[in-house]
């Protein structure tokens, strides 16, 4: 799939900053509001009159001025207060949060499309390309950004490769899964192969399975391997939403293995169950969800942040599960790291984290379920901002009303 976004975006955006950069604009209109309630309605020639009752008339707007006041300057001042105070702790929190990690540098890797954290090689990322490239995939040095293998997946002629994954046994599954033609293909691939010891380039023999969806043929761009299991998923994409596809307990090379929807989901281009397989995150391009893996079922836990990139395309948990790092297409591409706390931590490292209620001799359970900060401060902007724009439209009616009085 092209890109649907310029080719370069100024770094990050996240929603605190977003939110901060709207509340200043907000101040900045109401302040204007400010003013011109100050200065009164316009003036219009009236007759001449007597100096009493210009005296008395100028007693009359003193004490009607002096009445308003008490109304609006204290509004305008909190709602001016709280949206510095937003805009100040936006920075702070976001500066905390995601970074480059590397950019992939081969000229051959222009359209990638998957992300796996390699278990053999510490900082190796396994990648790939879209549709229009061979059976290749690319082990990436995150310390460089450059390629250090390429291996070739014998007698394979990928048709539309979207997705890769790594399986509990240390395989590598690639799913050819993309159809972009929303249900063009009767059946789709996953292909698998041990990871491989030596990063050389090489030419390695794969297993191919065949894929078939319950509901018929469709597009997908996601392949999630539950580590503990084994089982894999795929997440199809739709422009009005998409589900969760099971696989069989264990896939046949010899058969068709029929996929099995078990939820329903957003558009998603790219999925990644934590190390310890109790969350599994599904992103698209513009947002990303973190889900608590219960008997092989997700549970929604809420929304995560997510760069914006040239073309988000995929995501994978860093091996210590500490982390996520988001990939996108293009050439030159960047690879972003952004930081887990509180609820959204997988078990185990909650559990076993300083400070956790692992360490407090707590269940994983009470140390995943904390709060995180950033969640919250997103939901005080939030209410900042309609208190903002309540006050504006408040401003904005009372100056109307005393300029057709």
């Amino acid at each position: 799939m092209r890109a649907l976004l310029p080719t370069r975006l100024p770094g990050v955006i996240r929603l605190s900053r977003l939110m901060g950069l709207i509340g200043l604009i907000g101040l900045i209109g109401l302040s204007g509001l400010i003013r011109r309630s100050r200065s009164g309605p316009s003036a219009r020639a009236e007759p001449q009159a007597s100096p009493a009752r210009a005296d008395r008339a100028d007693r009359r707007a003193g004490a009607a001025r002096s009445a308003r006041s008490p109304r609006v300057l204290p509004v305008a001042a909190a709602c001016a207060a709280f949206v510095l105070a937003c805009a100040a702790a936006g920075p702070a929190v976001a500066d905390s949060g995601p970074s480059v990690a590397f950019h992939i540098s081969d000229p051959r890797i222009t359209e990638s499309s998957g992300l796996a954290a390699s278990r053999l090689h510490p900082g190796i990322y396994w990648t790939h390309n879209d549709s229009g490239d061979g059976p290749y995939v690319y082990a990436i040095d995150s310390a460089t950004g450059k390629t250090v293998a390429r291996v070739t997946m014998r007698g394979i002629h990928a048709r539309d490769v979207e997705a890769i994954s790594i399986g509990p046994d240390g395989d590598l599954y690639v799913g050819d899964i993309g159809d972009n033609l929303n249900g063009s293909w009767p059946e789709v691939w996953i292909y698998r192969f041990a990871e491989p010891r030596q990063l050389r380039d090489q030419t390695v023999d794969v297993t191919r399975f065949t894929v078939k969806y319950d509901g018929g043929p469709r597009n997908a761009e996601a392949l999630m391997v539950q580590p503990k299991t084994g089982r894999v998923y795929i997440a199809s994409k739709n422009e009005d939403g998409g589900h969760l596809y099971e696989g069989p307990a264990e896939l046949d090379p010899n058969g068709v293995n029929t996929f099995r929807s078990i939820a329903d989901v957003p558009w998603v281009t790219d999925g990644a169950f934590s190390p310890d397989g109790t969350r599994l995150v599904l992103r698209g391009y513009f947002w990303s969800t973190d889900y608590r893996w219960t008997a092989g079922r997700p549970q929604k836990i809420g929304s995560l942040d997510v760069p914006l990139q040239q073309q988000g395309e995929s995501v994978t948990y860093t091996t210590d599960g500490r982390a996520l790092m988001y990939g996108s297409e293009g050439r030159d591409s960047e690879v972003w790291r952004e930081p887990l706390s509180g609820k959204d931590l997988p078990d185990q490292v909650a559990a076993t984290g300083s400070g956790g209620a692992g360490a407090a001799g707590g269940s994983a359970q009470s140390a995943s379920s904390d709060p995180k900060p950033q969640s919250a401060g997103h939901k005080v902007v939030g209410i900042g901002l309609l208190v903002v724009i309540g006050a504006i439209g408040v401003g904005i009616r009372n100056v109307a009303r005393r300029r057709r009085g």
